[in-house]
């Protein structure tokens, strides 16, 4: 019927096919912004490919997102998320990504407490700390946890993008909080230099954890 539209009297046309006036023009209005949304749609598909390409597969909605945003391009995450999973688009890692903490530093580690006796009598006696990494939809993610070696549930955890003391900061201030601050708990972790930085020694200070008798490092 559109097609004719030209050609014919509206007025006519609505009668052969049996709708009212109103209800055709409501027709092609609405016709009009599906095909404006879909013409939005596949021009956001081209820009969400490209940046895609450009980082060669490694970035994921957010990121993409923030890019687009930077050039004028404003969209919400969740936007560009149905984009890449229209087109197939997978974020793949940006690096190898190592499982363990580097253990090879000059910094001080405190003793190890714990006494490789993983067994709590009681909810906040020993807690362990360890970093990993998880696959999402916005690439390769740290995970920091702290669990507790009483119920091996985990009451605190953190992730970011890099594998830094803040990192592990912000899963012990998780537990500490959720727990309600406990005193002389063991906080038993590894080596690494995130764990012996100042700025875990700080998180760990004397108002949350006594490290000198509280938190030890195998």
């Amino acid at each position: 019927m559109l097609e004719h539209l030209l050609c014919f009297n509206v007025v006519r046309m609505a009668k052969v096919f049996g709708v009212s006036r109103s209800g055709f023009y409501y027709w092609i209005k609405h016709r009009h912004k599906a095909i404006q949304r879909e013409a939005s749609r596949q021009e956001l598909d081209i820009k969400v490919k490209e940046a895609f390409d450009s980082s060669k597969g490694r970035d994921g909605a957010r990121r993409i997102q923030k890019e687009l945003a930077e050039n004028g391009n404003s969209h919400n995450v969740k936007t560009i998320a149905a984009s890449m999973k229209r087109q197939d688009l997978t974020p793949k890692a940006a690096r190898k990504f190592k499982c363990t903490t580097d253990s090879k530093h000059k910094m001080p580690v405190a003793p190890n407490l714990l006494a490789q006796d993983f067994n709590a009598a009681a909810p906040n006696q020993k807690w362990a700390g360890d970093i990993t990494y998880v696959a999402t939809s916005e690439g390769w993610l740290y995970l920091a946890v702290i669990i507790d070696l009483y119920s091996r549930q985990v009451v605190g955890w953190s992730m970011d993008t890099r594998m830094t003391a803040t990192l592990v900061c912000d899963a012990l201030s998780m537990a500490l909080f959720r727990r309600g601050f406990p005193e002389q708990v063991i906080v038993h972790s590894d080596r690494g230099s995130q764990y012996c930085s100042k700025d875990y020694r700080d998180c760990s200070a004397p108002s949350m954890l006594d490290t000198r008798k509280a938190t030890s490092h195998t």
